[in-house]
């Protein structure tokens, strides 16, 4: 389903020269100052510092799908967050790696799935299955979108789905996915069949006659005198 055209807010982050490298950046890090680089098919490898606390609201805002507006000393560019390192014990973020991507040309980049709503058909017993969860989309940059949003609530029985075909999508973004693929669907859970319940009382009297028969067939043995 292809949506009306809509304008992406511009996000933006300020981002300062870098002369710093290697163990040295251990002290910047512990000033609130993130290593970043930026780099591009059109454009040079540049070291930048961004402050750390503006970095996370921007990432949380654009994620990896989204163009960011990195303000530097040497002018703005449009970039897109490529990549990055945090700290394997804190997990803080501790490198970034920018695309500065060209202006003019369509790019391709995984947009996540966000889930909104409920299931109507949760109420009548099913399960609701999410099959993808990020979907390929091609868009001019400044039309790449942070996130595709899919209701629930169109899965109102237990037979509903939802297609590719079926999203909102702005018109001037391309999802890269056949149109009847399934995004998510209703399953309805299986029961659990009944182990059989055997009667012990029946198997005790099948033994027990069982062993009669076995002692009816044994002679005695008792003390035995051998004549000369």
């Amino acid at each position: 389903m292809i949506g009306k055209r809509y304008t992406v807010p511009v996000i933006t982050l300020a981002a300062t020269r870098r002369d710093v490298y290697g163990k040295a950046l251990a002290k910047s890090r512990t000033e609130g100052l993130l290593p970043v680089v930026v780099y591009g098919r059109k454009e040079q490898s540049a070291s930048y510092f961004v402050a750390l606390p503006d970095f996370k609201k921007v990432y949380r805002e654009a994620g990896e799908s989204s163009v960011i507006s990195l303000k530097t000393p040497e002018g703005a560019l449009d970039v897109l967050i490529h990549e990055t390192g945090k700290d394997p014990i804190t997990g803080e973020f501790i490198h970034a790696d920018f695309y500065a991507v060209e202006k003019g040309k369509a790019l391709r980049v995984s947009a996540p799935i966000v889930w909104v709503g409920e299931a109507p058909a949760i109420k009548l017993g099913g399960i609701v299955v999410k099959v993808l969860h990020e979907l390929e989309v091609e868009a001019f940059p400044q039309d790449l979108p942070h996130e595709i949003s899919v209701d629930l609530a169109g899965l109102e029985t237990l037979e509903s789905q939802i297609s590719v075909k079926d999203l909102a999508i702005p018109a001037q973004v391309k999802i890269i996915a056949e149109p009847d693929d399934i995004v998510a669907a209703v399953a309805v859970a299986k029961e659990e069949e009944e182990a059989p319940v055997m009667d012990i009382s029946q198997i005790e009297v099948e033994k027990r006659g069982k062993q009669e028969e076995e002692g009816a067939g044994t002679p005695e043995q008792g003390d035995q005198t051998s004549s000369p």
